[in-house]
Parts: C-alpha cells; structure tokens; sequence
C-alpha cells in the first residue's frame, strides 16, 4: 500500500501540492507517498507493516532477508518487484494475479496482508497525514495495538511492557 505522509508539521521547501489530477503510477518516498509492505508470517500468525523509501526488487529482498528458513514460500500479488524472486533458490514464490482476475489458488493469496493494510490506512485516517520521518512509529504503534487485540487485561499489560522495554 502507499500512504500520503508528508512534511507535517514543518517548514515546507516547495509550493503546497496543487489538489488536482494526480500523476499515474505508484508513489514514491519523495513524492510524499512512500511505499508501506505488510507482511504475515503464516506459521505465527506474526503481521508487519514496514515503511520503505522505495518498492522496487532490493527492498523487497531486504525484507525477506532476514528470515531463518532455509526455503522461504513467498506468497504475492502481481506486483513486478516480486518476479526476480522466481529466479532465486532461497525463495518459493507463489502469486495470484489481480489483474487477471485471480484472487486465490487453493493455498495461495495475500488477503491477510491486503486486509492488514487496510487496517493500517484506517489506523493512520484520523491523523490526516502523517510525516514520513513519524511514520515508522506509527506503525509500531498499530502493530502493538493489532497484537494486543482481544487479549485479557494482564496478558495485554505483558505485551505491552515486554514491546516498550
């Protein structure tokens, strides 16, 4: 997902944006829409929302980098970041393809992922824009919310404590 974050509350070094037409395409860090990836860990049950600078190939391998697996299935929508993956050993990739009208293939789709990061754009609604350089925190904050969720009031205290400290 790409989120609107900008230069909030700071001293802005260009013209305010004009409310028009936007450009096509995905967004990008300078243009004030940084990319945001969701990731879900089926085994745990785990969930991640992680800004980035930019959604292309090397920072979708520095997301899946750091995982212990020695062959990791990658589960992905269409999103052409994700092709080298097919090429590399270290990863099973798997896709459904939107824009073919694909949605799910027996095991494989990515509607956890699609519907944490709505999760996460509602989450960040309120705010009305959120700075970049604010955003990681943010997310954090969603992501202990999320995790927190439905737990009794100690459990949800330990979480908390064991996250902060």
């Amino acid at each position: 997902m790409y989120v609107t974050a900008g230069l909030k509350g700071r001293e802005r070094d260009r013209e305010s944006r004009s409310r028009g037409l936007s450009k096509r395409g995905r967004g990008s860090y300078a243009e004030d829409k940084p990319p945001v990836f969701t990731l879900v860990d089926r085994g745990s049950d785990q969930r991640y929302v992680v800004p980035a600078k930019s959604a292309d190939e090397s920072t979708v391998r520095l997301l899946l980098g750091d995982r212990e697996e020695e062959s990791l299935t990658v589960y992905t929508d269409g999103f052409r970041a994700y092709d080298p993956l097919e090429d590399d050993e270290n990863f099973q990739r798997e896709a459904v393809i939107h824009g073919e009208g694909e949605y799910v293939d027996e095991d494989t789709h990515v509607n956890t992922c699609e519907s944490h990061a709505s999760l996460a754009r509602r989450w960040l609604s309120p705010h009305r824009g959120v700075s970049k350089d604010k955003l990681t925190p943010y997310l954090r904050a969603f992501q202990l919310r999320r995790r927190i969720f439905r737990k009794p009031g100690r459990e949800a205290l330990k979480e908390i404590v064991r996250t902060v400290l």
